[in-house]
């Protein structure tokens, strides 16, 4: 899995998650939510357009994810899950814990108006 951080809107970031997001990665993943937290980007989303494979590792790194984006008031939301990486989601009802949007550019959206979902 890569992980592409890049910055949109100013305070909103895009981490793209590529291909599988398990044991061998998640930690790595988590490693890089928390550098982007500590250096004061707190408005993430994870572009999951090319993420292919999540297993239980990787949803658990993507709820501490968002555990430590709101500890300093922020927040996480997905954009752009598909197949399994949705129906693992959507199994554990991890979606109703993330904002779970088509598209970046929604998920965009959605911080600026926080009453979107």
């Amino acid at each position: 899995m890569e992980f592409i951080p890049r910055e949109i809107d100013g305070d909103v970031f895009v981490l793209q998650a590529d291909g599988g997001l398990d044991r061998t990665n998640a930690a790595a993943f988590l490693q890089k939510i928390e550098d982007l937290v500590k250096g004061g980007m707190n408005k993430l989303i994870i572009d999951c357009t090319t993420l292919r494979t999540i297993t239980s590792d990787g949803l658990a790194a993507l709820l501490r994810a968002s555990h430590r984006a709101r500890r300093v008031g922020g927040d996480v939301k997905i954009a752009g899950a598909g197949g399994m990486v949705m129906q693992a989601l959507q199994v554990t009802r991890l979606n109703v814990v993330f904002g779970v949007y088509k598209d970046v550019d929604r998920a965009r959206a959605a911080f600026r108006d926080p009453a979107a979902h």
